[in-house]
């Protein structure tokens, strides 16, 4: 086990206590040598963790301090590096936005041991970045799927055929260098896959196709189980 996830172990463990808690007993739960917990322990306490105790007596936990309520181990830290490094290929502008965010927020919650983690930059997502669409916002797209709203788009389909649809879209599917959005076509009755980059021109509608959400995607998924029956637009 690496030492900052020791550390978070070891606070854990002091936190649920209802009595004082030996090295020997910290180190027989962590699978690791005293001499590591006294290290540890001593590192916690020089970053104003109020561990109070001593060798052959215990270590409790003084009361009123508690973890930020945002907390990782060491392997969600580096499994949230990587997701956020994969947000940066997509194009969708908001969602990478975000991505930055997020990573501010939780590095500001973090622990200095777990914080280096997250500045190390050894994670890294390869390949190529996928281009925004020029004629939708993708983060409209995410709003009309949670507010069950209908968008209209000008859509070019793989022919050179230009139409005007109202889509109910109902999920966005981001690959490495492409997105799919899934939508009930009302021109066609039927689910489709929409490209981003072949619409030509989008917005959003002022009506709601609000409960219907669900059962287009129960629908949707139970298409794709049975050999992937949502058509391509044509």
């Amino acid at each position: 086990m690496r030492k900052a996830s020791r550390l978070f172990e070891i606070i854990q463990i002091l936190r649920l206590a209802k009595r004082p808690v030996t090295a020997a007993q910290i180190a027989d739960r962590l699978e690791v040598t005293q001499r590591s917990i006294y290290r540890d322990i001593a590192a916690l306490q020089a970053m104003r963790v109020p561990i109070e105790g001593g060798r052959g007596i215990g270590y409790i936990l003084r009361p009123g301090f508690d973890l930020p309520p945002l907390m990782f181990s060491i392997e969600e830290v580096e499994a949230v590096v990587l997701g956020l490094a994969l947000l940066e290929r997509t194009g969708d502008t908001g969602l990478k936005q975000a991505a930055k965010q997020a990573g501010q927020k939780i590095a500001a919650a973090l622990p200095e041991p777990l914080r280096r983690n997250l500045d190390t930059n050894a994670l890294f997502a390869w390949g190529s970045v996928m281009p925004a669409p020029e004629a939708i916002d993708l983060a409209l797209v995410r709003q009309a799927i949670r507010d069950e709203q209908k968008l209209a788009i000008i859509y070019r389909d793989e022919a050179g055929r230009t139409t005007e649809r109202i889509i109910r879209p109902i999920a966005l599917i981001y690959y490495s260098e492409s997105a799919n959005i899934v939508a009930w076509c009302e021109l066609r009755q039927d689910l489709r896959n929409f490209r981003p980059e072949r619409v030509m021109a989008s917005a959003l509608t002022q009506t709601f196709f609000r409960g219907e959400g669900d059962a287009l995607r129960r629908r949707w998924v139970a298409g794709w189980d049975l050999n992937k029956n949502a058509k391509s637009t044509g």
